[in-house]
């Protein structure tokens, strides 16, 4: 149980350095890590926690706590939150520092137009993670992720209505 807290930890806490753009941008590397590597869930429970993270209220690295409570329960559950959480919390609060500093500087512009694409591209993975759960392209999947993506960019409606709709059309089309 130690190890597990302490790979918890680890984990969790590498994953929040390099989260640019929220835990989304990492799924990818989450799936592999918690479905591949350590086996803490396969790929479908892996999926249901994503969706119930992303529908429960708050922030999106609540996940971090449901693949902590499925790999060591209670302990795991925090232990996961709080290293997913603290790097991220001690950069954001250290960098807020410089950001201010060099507002004027012709370098943070670049560094903001830098990081837009790497944020776009590692959202995207993270989708092609879920729509791929055990590896191999399902068409279903694809088509409730491109529908559920139109809706969110063509309308202003609360994306939880999106993740009830990818339900819906999953209960029809994975049946």
């Amino acid at each position: 149980m130690a190890l597990t807290l302490l790979e918890l930890a680890l984990y969790f806490g590498l994953l929040s350095v390099v989260a640019f753009g929220g835990m989304p941008a990492v799924m990818p590397e989450m799936q592999r890590i918690v479905v591949e590597v350590k086996e803490w869930t396969s790929p479908v429970e892996f999926i249901q926690l994503f969706a119930v993270a992303q529908a429960a209220p708050g922030p999106n690295v609540l996940i971090a706590s449901l693949i902590g409570w499925k790999a060591a329960g209670l302990a795991g559950a925090v232990v996961a939150l709080l290293a997913v959480c603290g790097p991220a919390a001690v950069i954001a609060w250290w960098v807020a520092d410089l950001w201010d500093r060099f507002k004027d500087s012709p370098w943070r512009l670049a560094i903001q137009r830098a990081i837009a694409p790497i944020v776009v591209a590692l959202i995207l993975s993270g989708g092609y993670v879920i729509a791929t759960p055990d590896g191999t392209p399902d068409w279903r999947m694809w088509l409730i992720a491109a529908a559920s993506a139109a809706a969110v960019l063509a309308t202003r409606a609360n994306p939880l209505w999106m993740i009830a709709g990818g339900a819906l059309m999953g209960a029809l089309l994975l049946s």
